[in-house]
């Protein structure tokens, strides 16, 4: 699941590391793909500084979330645990991507956050979005020259911290998948009878932690009368053609 041809996807979900995009847009990506969308994950790191697990366990759970979702693909830039930096050729490897799947949409970590890792992602994404559609700016993928692409929305999903929504998204139909692709990470969140209690407790590994993502699930789906949803945050003021999308 490493490539696709270079034509366009509907959505490209950017992440510091495996398990953000499950974790913070899981169901929003099942019900993209359960209605046909293409969707591809970039993860930035291998998640090497994780405190549980080995980066051969994240990567076999990585693939059973990949076929939970049905996304079209994912890939690896194999940048920096704890430390992604702002560089040139972390952003170079960005814009590859982009250019490479011509995504109509990014979804990316959000810009306050409780890791550092995920600001950083979000910076990254920010100016690699506006790199990847500049025609001086030159890249090749496979020996190929590659044309310049924008993105037509970029979105960051909410993780830890919270933030003022600009939508929420109902994934009522899809929160079991959610909550099966997070639990295929069962090195890092907790999984009754899977849990691993000789290796350290991190936030995520505490059964707290899978009632919190529950919790704030139903919360959002309150607010717009669904049962379950996902909130998001667009950089750019979002409009509409008419009120008769919702006549």
């Amino acid at each position: 699941m490493n490539t696709l041809p270079e034509n366009s996807i509907d959505v490209l979900v950017v992440a510091a590391h495996p398990d953000d995009a499950e974790l913070s847009c899981g169901g929003t990506i099942a019900q993209l793909t359960s209605n046909g969308k293409t969707v591809v994950i970039v993860d930035c790191t291998l998640g090497e500084l994780s405190s549980r697990g080995t980066i051969e366990q994240r990567a076999i759970e990585t693939q059973k979330a990949n076929e939970i979702l049905k996304v079209s693909g994912r890939v690896n830039l194999l940048m920096e645990d704890g430390n992604i930096e702002l560089s040139k050729d972390n952003i170079l490897s960005l814009i590859r991507s982009i250019r490479q799947y011509r995504p109509k949409i990014i979804l990316c970590n959000p810009p306050h956050e409780r890791h550092p890792d995920h600001e950083n992602v979000h910076k990254l994404v920010r100016t690699a979005v506006f790199q990847s559609g500049l025609t001086m700016i030159k890249t090749e993928f496979n020996g190929k020259h590659q044309l310049p692409h924008r993105p037509d929305k970029l979105f960051s999903y909410m993780q830890t911290y919270d933030f003022e929504p600009s939508f929420y998204v109902d994934i009522s139909d899809y929160f079991q998948v959610k909550m099966e692709s997070i639990r295929a990470y069962s090195s890092q969140v907790f999984v009754a009878g899977e849990h691993n209690t000789q290796q350290p407790q991190t936030f995520i590994s505490k059964p707290a932690f899978m009632e919190m993502i529950e919790a704030r699930a139903r919360y959002f789906g309150a607010l717009i009368g669904v049962e379950y949803a996902e909130a998001f945050h667009s950089h750019e003021p979002i409009g509409f053609s008419s009120f008769a999308h919702w006549l």
